[in-house]
């Protein structure tokens, strides 16, 4: 989705302000959101995509003007309402009343259940024995794509020419994974884009960068 979450490469947004001894989190409702969408989990309602995407939707001028977390927790509330277990009238409300009808009805998640659903989790690297498109060496050209779900594609790279440095395996593919359309399992690579090909001959010419790609985002150049 070419939303205003992909910003890599983009002029005009000032230096990056490091904090130093940088807490994980800055106020508890940080990390009561991190909780909640975590233990949301155990529904099995959403993905890791899904979710990813679900933040993604967040209108542009609300994206920029919020936190990191803020962020969480908006797309976690898009989740909820859209997989019926509140309504919106309800987070109007700030009232959610009992399950009723066909709502999924939510358990209490113990501490005791924690490790258990930890390490449930599923990575995203798979098993499956997919044969690879590329070889490290081979030039590519990432695809001028601009889907409308949800993508690992960044715009910057998009038509620009680079070199398979490495094969990491195959992973889960995000874009169809989002949708709930399947794993759709292929290899991941890291390729080498040098900073002319992405910014033009005023980039430095011993720069490069290297970004990580699914086989789908990729042609021979």
């Amino acid at each position: 989705m070419n939303g205003v979450h992909d910003m890599g490469g983009m002029h005009g947004f000032g230096p990056v302000a490091h904090e130093e001894n940088e807490p994980v989190f800055h106020a508890d409702w940080e990390r009561r959101t991190f909780a909640l969408t975590l233990a949301m989990g155990v529904f099995r309602k959403w993905n890791l995509d899904r979710s990813r995407f679900a933040r993604e939707q967040m209108p542009p001028d609300e994206y920029l003007a919020a936190t990191y977390y803020e962020r969480w927790l908006w797309g976690l509330r898009e989740l909820l309402v859209e997989h019926g277990f509140v309504t919106r009238e309800e987070l109007e409300r700030r009232e959610v009343r009992a399950p009723r009808d066909a709502r999924p009805r939510p358990e209490a998640l113990r501490p005791a259940d924690l490790p258990r659903m930890l390490r449930n989790r599923r990575a995203a690297r798979l098993d499956d024995p997919v044969p690879p498109k590329f070889k490290p060496g081979d030039r590519v050209v990432a695809r001028n794509v601009h889907p409308l779900g949800h993508t690992r594609l960044p715009r910057y790279v998009r038509g620009r020419q680079g070199l398979i440095d490495r094969d990491h395996g195959v992973f889960i593919f995000p874009d169809t994974h989002a949708l709930g359309q399947g794993k759709k399992p292929q290899h991941v690579y890291s390729v080498r884009f040098t900073a002319r090909e992405l910014w033009g001959l005023e980039a430095s010419p011993r720069d490069s960068v290297y970004v990580d790609l699914w086989d789908d985002y990729l042609d021979p150049a």
